[in-house]
């Protein structure tokens, strides 16, 4: 059996329907070996390497299996990194294949920069953005190779890996019942940490007055929402999430939004005043916290449960209790928790900021999101790029019960979106999927437009055209006395006719000017093929609230009046 067909027929045994790559000398062979097996995996090519793995991504995120990539050796290869950088960062499963040059080409220990077209050591490019990536040197470790890749990318807190594939490898010819396996490390023994944790939480619960739960993307990585969703029930107490988790249980009764520098004011004040806060699956980042991390829940007791180790040593509090665990294990300690109180004073408390401090930040973009939200059908993915485009999507999306929305988080790439929304189609039963992004994002991968063209599934590109990178531009106007250098027209920086560019493509596209424009989108939003919608916004648009580095997480720009402020920061 050859070294490619090997590995498809590995693929495909795992249950991997869709792999996502760009085509190169040095990785043909896996491709003909796809293109052999297309009645059990379909190899989709888009138009460039990030896109690829941006796509694999999502397919992974939907799916909860690895995503997969392709691509060639050298270039190929590190178009892919930024990818690879995203999918470490947030904790994605993702496999990449690299192809190289032969073996036999390499310029191994010699003291030159290249012996072979396109030669590149692609391993200490990865390394620091991988959980493990391995060259293969001879054909009889390819088993090995692909089971152990696999393992280390799906277990504890997952992430990439790379295989780098030399061309003779690929081609070799192996007996596979003679290969070697991987033999995992044995389990771990039943943690004793989730039974602390069930104790220690019982008593904190007893105790506190303002209890709150934080949500983050941990909960998405681990699939795990619906067991969320019933601890949130089973605890009935007040619960904020993290920016890339808002649509975790996102319509439910308890949910208050998502905290931090551009967070829900309620959302942080609520987290201001909790005695006790319990985080599951977030990192706490600065983002998150503010700049200074002992300002944060000031007054809370803080429970954090986290899969990572080294994530609970960047302490937010120094009498923090920190519990790494599963979290599906600590929600499930969770919903046998007996006797909890009713915290009714407290949720009246949450009700009456809810009220005060609701649409206090409503402005036209976010107008566009909610209204833009209500055709999404209830099956939808939607993605967003990076900028003030995917805070309007985490502030006013109108989320139904089914929908899940993808972020860049850690990385936070511009360009994600859009490939994003292409691996999502096919994670997601082919059902449709709604980019939302900005022209700065979009422009980072405009080529996958001819995607959609080509296959013409039914994925929605919504771009908010500013004709600025807003968010930039934003930042300039607060500390660089309003130079907009290189993120407006004055400055350097252009955004080109959207709809025109999709017509190009052969896409059905529309612009539009106004809210009152928004019902003649329906169709668009609706049939089952794709289109471009282009919101031009010809005033300058903010992200509001928005901290300021340095100051509590509650009192965020513009500043709210100081009667109102002190008047919601007295509340009990």
């Amino acid at each position: 059996m050859k070294v490619t067909d090997y590995i498809v027929q590995f693929l495909i045994q795992k249950g991997i329907t869709d792999v996502f790559g760009y085509p190169g000398g040095s990785v043909a062979r896996l491709m003909d070996s796809f293109h052999q097996r297309e009645d059990a995996i379909h190899a989709h090519c888009v138009y460039h390497e990030q896109a690829a793995g941006f796509a694999a991504c999502a397919y992974s995120q939907i799916t909860g299996l690895p995503g997969i990539t392709y691509t060639t050796g050298g270039p190929g290869a590190t178009n892919l990194i930024t990818a690879i950088g995203h999918a470490y960062y947030d904790s994605i499963p993702l496999f990449c294949f690299a192809g190289n040059v032969n073996t036999y080409e390499a310029k191994g220990s010699l003291p030159i920069r290249q012996r072979a077209f396109q030669e590149s050591d692609i391993l200490p490019v990865a390394k620091p953005l991988t959980k493990l990536c391995l060259s293969i040197k001879d054909p009889q470790e390819i088993r090995f190779c692909l089971e152990k890749l696999y393992c280390i990318a799906t277990t504890g807190r997952p992430g990439p890996v790379l295989l780098d594939l030399p061309m003779d490898i690929q081609k070799a010819s192996i007996e596979p019942d003679t290969l070697k396996p991987y033999l995992s490390e044995s389990p771990s023994p039943v943690c004793t940490q989730e039974i602390t944790f069930q104790e220690i939480l019982q008593q904190a619960l007893v105790q506190a007055k303002k209890p709150c739960m934080l949500l983050g993307n941990g909960i998405k990585i681990a699939h795990a929402t619906a067991l969320a969703k019933k601890a949130i029930e089973h605890l009935n107490i007040p619960y904020v999430t993290s920016m890339i988790a808002f649509d975790v249980c996102g319509n439910h009764a308890n949910a208050q939004g998502f905290i931090g520098a551009y967070g829900m004011r309620a959302a942080n004040f609520i987290v201001e005043k909790s005695d006790l806060l319990i985080s599951i699956g977030s990192r706490l980042d600065i983002r998150q916290t503010g700049a200074i991390r002992k300002n944060f829940a000031p007054n809370a007791n803080i429970l954090r449960i986290d899969i990572d180790a080294n994530e609970l040593q960047y302490k937010v509090h120094e009498d923090e209790k920190s519990f790494c665990i599963d979290l599906r294990l600590a929600l499930n300690r969770i919903l046998e928790l007996k006797n909890i109180p009713s915290y009714e004073p407290w949720k009246q408390t949450c009700r009456v900021l809810q009220e005060k401090l609701h649409s206090y930040d409503d402005r036209l973009p976010n107008r566009y999101v909610r209204s833009l939200s209500q055709y999404f059908p209830s099956d939808a993915v939607v993605t967003t790029d990076v900028g003030q485009n995917q805070v309007w999507v985490a502030q006013s999306f109108c989320l139904k019960e089914n929908q899940q929305v993808l972020f860049s988080g850690g990385m936070g790439s511009m360009g994600h979106a859009l490939p994003a929304a292409i691996g999502a189609y096919y994670g997601n039963g082919h059902h449709p999927t709604f980019c939302i992004c900005g022209d700065g994002g979009l422009q980072m991968n405009l080529q996958e437009l001819q995607f959609l063209a080509r296959e013409q599934i039914p994925a929605k590109v919504i771009v908010f055209n500013n004709y600025s990178l807003g968010m930039i531009r934003h930042f300039q106007e607060m500390y660089f006395q309003n130079i907009s250098f290189q993120t407006t027209a004055s400055g350097g920086y252009t955004a080109p006719d959207f709809t025109a560019i999709a017509h190009a493509y052969g896409l059905e596209a529309i612009a539009i000017n106004g809210l009152e424009d928004i019902p003649s989108c329906r169709d668009l939003l609706l049939n089952d093929r794709p289109a471009l919608i282009e919101i031009r916004i010809k005033e300058d648009t903010y992200v509001y609230p928005k901290l300021e580095f340095g100051k509590p997480n509650c009192d965020q720009q513009p500043l709210l009046n100081r009667k109102l402020f002190q008047e919601l920061m007295a509340l009990h």
